[in-house]
């Protein structure tokens, strides 16, 4: 899949350093990985949700959700914001 962009991941490891780990294995399963469809994506991420149009992952422990949009028609991943689990929950992202 082709992740749209790296430069999110970039700036939630700045921020969120001590998840940088958690940040990047999720980045090189997406890159690296071929989706077919949600369920395929629910195999390899079993915290990866559908909300409304977006799909949202849990990762690093579920500290951190990372907000997408995926068309798996066009093997890409658009990464719309990389929240704490408190930022998510307030909903700003939905607007």
């Amino acid at each position: 899949m082709n992740v749209i962009s790296q430069k999110r991941i970039r700036e939630a490891v700045a921020r969120f350093p001590r998840h940088e780990g958690a940040l990047l294995s999720w980045y090189r399963l997406v890159k690296t990985g071929t989706f077919e469809n949600f369920a395929a994506l629910r195999s390899t991420f079993p915290g990866v949700d559908k909300v409304g149009r977006f799909v949202v992952f849990n990762i690093a422990g579920n500290h951190l959700r990372i907000v997408s949009a995926v068309h798996f028609d066009r093997r890409r991943v658009y990464i719309r914001e990389i929240l704490t689990h408190s930022e998510y929950d307030e909903e700003k992202w939905k607007r």
